[in-house]
């Protein structure tokens, strides 16, 4: 794919449930606000806005007063299905305020895969963007066990995807929103000198090699999945950038082509 056949002013941008909880795992209302007003601004700047959001188990644990993260599939699939509606009852509600109407569209991996499916969202997608509507996209977590169970058809946090999404939109940009402020040359908890790496044209070994373990104790998503989605995504022409998803306002500054977090820039 070249990128001229991507839309130029579509950006996807990825939410993980590290940005959407707090430190003691309850759903953080003032990231949903911010989260919302920036992604409606951004959208009243002529920017068509796709939001790929994580946290529904995350938010359904704390809404059901379980103590801890549920290890059985059958209950990860009810906290599930119950901080799906919590999840998007919020984001209604702060993008209401930002005057701006949301849709859900809730995805599996084989939804991607059967042609008819495929044609039949991604003619949805330009339906609701056509009429200034924000799509708010999750993995179908109740009914689909990958997301929470498969090492290698991981859509891992979300974070696969949001490739998925970016480059069936035919999206300029990815933003892929994390707990860190991108990729370092060495693990900044560990090395207090770590340094940020700005820009990478090629994710080969070397990149990937930095990429380290899991992810942060609420979200499942560690950067080996945002290297892969980046990949993915990348390879289609798409620039895809991740960053710190405690400062959204950093998204004012990528979409007019600045230096935020770790840019990996789309094969042209």
């Amino acid at each position: 794919m070249n990128n001229l056949s991507l839309y130029q002013n579509r950006i996807v941008v990825k939410v993980g449930t590290s940005t959407l909880t707090n430190y003691i795992g309850k759903s953080d209302l003032r990231s949903f606000d911010r989260i919302a007003c920036v992604l409606s601004d951004i959208q009243n700047m002529g920017h068509e806005v796709i939001l790929v959001s994580s946290g529904a188990i995350a938010v359904g644990t704390n809404k059901l007063q379980m103590k801890t993260r549920p290890t059985s599939m059958r209950l990860k699939q009810a906290a599930a299905a119950v901080g799906q509606c919590s999840i998007m009852y919020l984001y209604d509600k702060f993008f209401n305020d930002y005057d701006k109407t949301i849709a859900q569209i809730l995805l599996n991996a084989e939804d991607m895969e059967i042609e008819e499916k495929k044609e039949n969202l991604i003619n949805t997608f330009d339906a609701l963007l056509e009429m200034g509507i924000i799509p708010v996209v999750n993995e179908n977590d109740s009914v689909s066990y990958t997301e929470i169970e498969s090492e290698d058809r991981l859509f891992g946090d979300n974070d696969m995807l949001s490739a998925v999404v970016a480059v069936l939109c035919r999206a300029q940009k990815l933003v892929i929103l994390s707990d860190i402020d991108g990729l370092y040359d060495s693990d900044p908890r560990l090395h207090p000198n770590a340094k940020r790496i700005e820009c990478i044209n090629a994710i080969d070994e070397g990149v990937q090699s930095l990429a380290g373990g899991a992810g942060s104790r609420r979200g499942t998503g560690g950067m080996k999945t945002k290297l892969q989605a980046a990949k993915l995504a990348t390879a289609q022409g798409i620039d895809t950038i991740i960053t710190n998803g405690k400062n959204p306002s950093d998204l004012y500054e990528i979409v007019k082509g600045g230096s935020v977090g770790t840019l990996f820039v789309g094969k042209r």
